[in-house]
């Protein structure tokens, strides 16, 4: 999309030459006052002494003062003058605006048509003098293609992202103004899931005999897509992606496969299917159902991987790595991993015969990628607590790369935590030789130094589990309390004994009154 910038925000580039040339005019000006002032002094020193010539410089450098504070006060009045011509001229262009078409302000006043403009009629923001600052706000560019796409990257980036429909013929009602809870309860519309919540309307059919793509399958959409006010979010004249490897939304991967080659169709989809609670920023809000419009060009096989030429590879690598860069920003960490993987198959120069086809530099560029995207799927297991499978992964990053400091940091944690103390500390340390810097580093070693004093203090009493030591478990077990000797306090015999003698007496009492 091509935006339009005001009048106001132009005029600078304009004025830049005329401040160059009084800039230059300046200096001209002082070189003659300078020369002029050298041609004084040889005189001056010949007729004067040199008392007098202190005095003379002294009041040489006043003059020179006063000629800086005349030179700021002709800026001064210049600049005035040049705001003054820029304002005139910002005035000109608000009066040109105000008198364009009724209908360009019309369209440029629906909330509607902000977001949504044509390569062949942009209409101007409408500008009022009473508030210069909203004149000058530009609309918002909606952003197009976000999903993986397999074509030649000159294809992509001269692909057709304005607001133009791609189906002039079809631009009905249903697709320019109709509201979508009418269309989730139309009569003549198709569901393609069980739930309802992605159906079809089939607005030109394709020929009886006609086939319909298959999972796994390489197909080409001509897509495009609008949220409920008709925002376009979605287009691409020719979108290529293979089924069930999350190239893109679900709603997608359901309307293609349930289409036949030819076939244009109406899709509705609801967010479920498409981006769910976190939407996709900035165009795309939470929980947005949208309305496609779809058109199935062609389909294949899915071509095998290695018998592609390496720059395809590397391409279509870096493709599905992004996207699951994509998932894993939006923490849908088991897309991510599946992503990567689908990467890392791509991303090699071998061949079915385990030979190498590529020449050095394609061979060192792959091994690069396939760092970038093993340390991403390691960071993605980590997530998800395959702490075995991350802690694997690191080690392929370290046969490629042994000196990535990320992979011996995740490797030093794994084996710390898994309690193999000596192996983690030499991995840390190595790290941390590499960026001595990484707070990171220093936090997981002073963990481990505790993690390690710690199991010297309790390795004689703590209780270890039983499928690790067999069924003789005792001797790990917690000691039970000892037992206090067998003994009569002094407080007992103290007690008895007071209590004796209170009978005794009583007793004796008894017997002499008697």
């Amino acid at each position: 999309m091509v935006s339009l910038a005001p009048c106001g925000d132009m005029e600078p580039e304009a004025g830049e030459p005329e401040e160059t040339t009084l800039e230059s005019e300046m200096f001209v000006r002082e070189k003659e006052e300078v020369k002029s002032e050298e041609g004084n002094q040889p005189w001056q020193v010949l007729q004067e002494p040199i008392t007098e010539l202190q005095r003379m410089n002294i009041t040489g450098k006043e003059d020179e003062k006063k000629s800086v504070e005349d030179k700021d006060d002709e800026e001064g009045s210049e600049k005035k003058d040049e705001m003054e011509n820029e304002e005139a001229e910002e005035m000109k262009c608000a009066e040109n605006l105000s008198n364009m078409p009724t209908d360009a302000n019309a369209s440029s006043s629906d909330p509607t048509n902000e977001s949504i403009l044509s390569n062949t009629h942009i209409s101007p923001p409408v500008t009022n003098e009473s508030d210069p600052e909203d004149s000058r706000k530009l609309t918002k560019t909606p952003s197009f293609g976000k999903t993986v796409r397999f074509k030649e990257i000159e294809a992509v980036e001269e692909r057709d992202s304005s607001d133009d429909t791609l189906f002039p013929d079809f631009d009905n009602e249903e697709w320019s103004s109709a509201s979508f809870e009418e269309l989730f309860l139309a009569d003549d519309w198709k569901d393609v899931t069980d739930d309802r919540l992605v159906r079809k309307k089939v607005l030109q059919a394709s020929p009886e005999n006609a086939l319909t793509p298959a999972w796994g399958q390489e197909v080409t959409l001509k897509m495009q897509g609008v949220l409920e006010d008709r925002t376009m979010v979605e287009k691409d004249c020719k979108l290529v992606f293979v089924i069930g490897e999350g190239d893109v939304n679900q709603a997608l991967e359901e309307g293609a496969m349930s289409m036949k080659q030819g076939e244009i169709a109406l899709l509705l989809a609801d967010s479920q299917y498409i981006y769910g609670l976190l939407g996709r920023e900035p165009d795309i809000p939470a929980w947005a159902p949208l309305l496609y419009q779809l058109q199935l060009i062609h389909f294949r096989e899915k071509p095998d991987p290695l018998s592609l030429p390496i720059p395809d590879r590397i391409r279509i690598g870096n493709q599905k790595r992004e996207r699951g860069n994509f998932y894993f920003q939006r923490e849908e960490y088991s897309m991510a991993i599946q992503a990567y993987c689908m990467a890392l198959d791509v991303l090699t120069t071998r061949t079915h015969d385990g030979q190498s086809c590529g020449t050095e530099e394609e061979e060192e560029e792959v091994n690069d990628y396939r760092v970038k995207c093993l340390n991403n799927l390691a960071a993605a297991q980590l997530k998800l607590g395959q702490f075995d499978e991350a802690l694997h992964t690191s080690q392929d990053v370290l046969f490629l790369d042994p000196q990535n400091v990320k992979a011996l940091f995740r490797k030093g944690k794994l084996l710390s935590d898994k309690g193999d103390y000596e192996e983690a500390m030499e991995t840390l340390k190595k790290a941390l030789k590499l960026e001595p810097s990484t707070k990171a580093i220093h936090a997981e070693l002073s963990k481990l130094v505790k993690r390690q004093a710690g199991e010297n203090d309790t390795q004689d009493w703590q209780a270890k589990p039983a499928q690790v030591f067999g069924e003789n478990i005792a001797p790990f077990l917690t000691p039970p309390p000892k037992k206090k000797p067998f003994g009569i306090s002094w407080k007992f015999l103290l007690g008895a004994l007071v209590v004796a003698l209170g009978s005794l007496v009583t007793s004796v009492v008894l017997t002499a009154r008697n």
